[in-house]
């Protein structure tokens, strides 16, 4: 999920290294997928055990979200990788350090409420849409250090994680919308999916 409203800062920086997950060797961002890519529509599988493999590729991702300086959520399916895992940082939103999930295996307990919210997606860029989505949930899943974590989320980060968990399933947020809504957006649509981009 993107947020094209602010720039993320530099978390890169020695003072402000990321000390959830273990600092690895530095990388080239991972390729986004964009509407068009067949991956985007697949399933993703559950992940059986936290690996190296896993925290490699939490690091690798955390490096993409930050280099793309508007993003808040990202989904492995984003870059092609159909693995359940997921990362949303809206610390620079709600203006503390405790906006930081890296998240296995999520999955929706329960829902209640109602919002209807602008989304934007990194793998649709530059359209955005009003969105209906459930305003609380209860989420489970489970954490870097192979831990079940089980947590209430609401407003914005109750709507990037319901983003996310959707790309894990093959959904975009553009299936919310009605069709009429996608119809108008047709043009944009075809667009970005014929655009020259990197594979």
């Amino acid at each position: 999920m993107s947020n094209p409203k602010r720039k993320r800062k530099n978390r890169h920086s020695s003072e402000e290294g990321v000390e959830e997950i273990p600092r690895l060797e530095k990388t080239e961002p991972l390729q986004l997928r964009y509407y068009g890519d067949p991956v985007l529509r697949k399933r993703a599988a559950p992940v059986p055990e936290i690996t190296y493999e896993e925290v490699k590729l939490a690091e690798d991702m955390l490096n993409t979200l930050y280099y793309t300086e508007v993003g808040i959520g990202l989904a492995a399916t984003q870059v092609g990788i159909l693995k359940r895992f997921l990362i949303v940082d809206i610390r620079e939103e709600k203006e503390d350090e405790t906006g930081l999930f890296m998240l296995f295996n999520p999955e929706i307990l329960n829902s209640e409420g109602e919002d209807i919210a602008e989304e934007g997606c990194l793998s649709i860029p530059d359209l955005r849409a009003d969105v209906k989505r459930p305003e609380k949930i209860i989420v489970r899943a489970v954490d870097l250090r192979n831990q079940s974590v089980e947590f209430e989320a609401d407003e914005l980060l109750a709507r990037v994680i319901q983003h996310e968990i959707d790309h894990l399933n093959g959904t975009l947020f553009i299936d919310r919308i009605s069709g009429l809504k996608r119809q108008l957006l047709s043009d944009e649509l075809k667009k970005i999916q014929k655009a020259d981009r990197p594979t």
